[in-house]
């Protein structure tokens, strides 16, 4: 009598790559992905250089992407897996609070954004949600995220940082964390110059009388966001 063969696990479990500049956070999602029975870790890396060079090779249906990097930010990795890897799902996860960056990440082209604190049983659920080709945010933000692709923009919960571009906001949340013109423009590419005019918007937009104040609001925000 002959036996059923049994179908390869390895091959049936879905592909997940994690991308996480904290070790211990990296290592704790590849333990708990692993240890499910329809997922496995497939590459993880702590930058988005390095993940998106190894990303191809690593051939995951899905990314975890933390937003607070060193070097490129989590919101332009996102942007360029959008260009490079449009097959590829992305979900953020990261600490920052959603009504500030949920809209900016769905727009860069991530399929649901999650906040760390959530839990990892939430973290599974909005991973499979999005493996079975929903998108996935927190109930509170379903109604906000429908608007958005309805083509009302609800502007961060009217914040006035909704004003700010994806680009002006990258340099406000670096003056923040104490970054210099030179620093900032060294982490975006950037030159001085171009630095200085998106400080200028932005103040503008803020509607702040001098760069100082500007710099000390930045901070204050900055502290009250917490890391990646």
């Amino acid at each position: 009598m002959k036996t059923q063969k049994q179908p390869d696990t390895a091959q049936t479990r879905k592909r997940i790559f994690v991308m996480d500049d904290h070790p211990i956070t990296r290592h704790g999602l590849c333990a708990l992905l692993n240890q499910e029975p329809d997922l496995m870790v497939c590459g993880e890396e702590e930058s988005a250089q390095r993940a998106l060079a190894a990303i191809k090779p690593a051939r995951p249906d899905l990314v975890l992407a933390d937003l607070s990097l060193a070097g490129k930010s989590g919101l332009e990795f996102i942007k360029d897996m959008r260009a490079l890897h449009p097959e590829i799902a992305v979900l953020a996860v990261s600490m920052h609070d959603e009504t500030i960056y949920a809209e900016r990440v769905l727009r860069a082209g991530a399929r649901g954004y999650i906040m760390k604190s959530e839990g990892g049983a939430k973290l599974l659920k909005a991973i499979r949600n999005i493996l079975a080709g929903s998108i996935y945010v927190s109930e509170k933000m379903s109604a906000r995220i429908l608007d958005l692709f309805a083509g009302v923009r609800s502007r961060d919960n009217g914040s006035p940082l909704g004003e700010l571009t994806d680009r002006e906001f990258e340099v406000f949340h670096l003056i923040g964390q104490g970054l210099g013109t030179r620093e900032i423009g060294e982490r975006l590419h950037l030159s001085p110059k171009t630095v200085d005019t998106h400080r200028l918007n932005i103040k503008a937009k803020l509607k702040f009388k001098s760069l100082p104040e500007l710099m000390q609001y930045a901070v204050r925000w900055t502290a009250s966001e917490g890391g990646g």
